[in-house]
């Protein structure tokens, strides 16, 4: 059985900026002392001892505690949750740990230049984020009362959604009945802020020791895709830079030009945004962005062959059927859009959603994002900021 249970307690709702970082810390703390065992080791002793597995993660918006366990103990890993999440003891002692295991954390991801640059990307194009040196700052100034206020007021019944996965067959009555048992006080289901989104002129975050450059770029739509919608963007990125074979990274690694590439989309609550990112060496450069530049273009333009989009549906198609062989693979399938945009779509939906997809969706929504004039590129390199000035320029349409 795989469980997820997410609150909206992420770093966007510390009760003030100088606490920035205090929802990550909350999560470290997640399986710490609790009502019933006096440490984290004794609780991850009794939780792991039949194979079971937990972890937890926080992001923006989002914390989120998750589990994997053998059928046989469900009700015993769902009871260990219920004690964790419902009755933490937080104490001085594991917060100066995990006050210093967040601060390894953070350090480590500024060596990581794909974690330094998106944050940066963040901020430029409006969203009201710190960076990486932003955070760690942060992390001195909270306190065990801090922890315990945001702990009170997020993690509460209304701002609570869950998935939960498995052979539920006679089950759901069971289950029911835990999670009715959960003591939560009421509380809210937290909104999603809403940034006032703009495009940025281009940034070079420098970093001597890079050799070659780490990129990100995006375009933003400042309204949140349907579902279809999504479906023929994920169909788009596929046409683009999905396989050896695709028109912007296959092309590029034929040509010897990229090492690894790629795009995505990510739809949020009150917007979407189209990310590519990648390395490349400072001399490809140039010659990288000119093929992006051409064969976004050509779908602007409409020039997609009918051959790739039924190559891409293919694809999806085959992973579709490849991607509920793990309860887990089932529950990450939902929590994406359940827990950010409150939308349920039923995974045997997603067939006649991949059927659906045409080329006059595509083009349309590449065009939208090319239009909205919502846009930003960041970039960690030793290189000058004249060049990155210029690749920016090649992504002007």
């Amino acid at each position: 059985m795989s469980t997820k249970f997410q609150f909206r307690a992420g770093m966007r709702y510390a009760k003030r900026p100088e606490v920035y970082e205090i929802a990550h810390i909350v999560e470290h703390l997640a399986f710490g002392a609790n009502a019933k065992y006096s440490s984290e080791q004794a609780f991850e002793s009794d939780f792991t001892k039949n194979g079971a597995y937990h972890n937890a993660w926080t992001s923006d918006f989002s914390v989120c505690y998750e589990s994997e366990c053998a059928d046989f103990e469900w009700e015993r890993i769902l009871s260990l949750q219920q004690i964790a999440i419902t009755k933490p003891k937080f104490n001085d002692e594991e917060l100066k740990s995990e006050k210093g295991n967040v601060k390894a954390e953070l350090t480590g991801y500024m060596n990581d230049y794909c974690r330094l640059l998106w944050p940066r990307l963040q901020q430029i194009v409006g969203e009201n984020v710190p960076d990486l040196q932003e955070r760690l700052k942060t992390i001195n100034n909270i306190e065990l009362k801090d922890i315990r206020e945001h702990y009170r007021r997020t993690h509460t019944a209304n701002n609570l959604r869950f998935i939960i996965a498995g052979n539920l067959k006679h089950r759901k009555r069971d289950i029911t009945r835990l999670l009715n048992n959960w003591e939560l006080k009421p509380g809210k289901r937290f909104e999603i802020p809403l940034d006032n989104l703009h495009a940025s002129t281009p940034v070079l975050i420098r970093r001597k020791d890079a050799s070659n450059i780490t990129f990100a770029f995006s375009w933003l739509v400042p309204r949140k895709l349907e579902p279809a919608e999504v479906y023929a963007m994920n169909c788009l990125n596929h046409i683009l830079n999905g396989t050896m074979s695709s028109k912007i990274f296959g092309q590029a690694r034929k040509n010897g030009l990229v090492y690894g590439m790629g795009s995505d989309l990510s739809n949020s609550w009150h917007n979407a945004s189209w990310d590519f990112d990648g390395e490349v060496n400072a001399e490809s450069a140039d010659e990288l962005f000119d093929l992006i530049h051409r064969e976004i273009a050509k779908v602007l333009r409409g020039e997609i062959r009918d051959v790739d989009i039924e190559a891409a549906k293919t694809y999806a198609t085959g992973r579709y059927q490849m991607g509920a062989q793990t309860v887990n693979q089932i529950s990450d399938y939902y929590a994406d859009g359940y827990f950010t945009n409150g939308t349920l779509e039923n995974y045997d939906h997603m067939p006649t959603f991949i059927r659906n997809i045409d080329k006059e969706t595509i083009v349309r929504l590449a065009n939208e994002f090319i239009d909205s004039n919502l846009h930003a590129l960041v970039a960690v390199s030793s290189v000058e900021k004249a060049l990155i000035n210029g690749l920016e320029a090649k992504l002007e349409f």
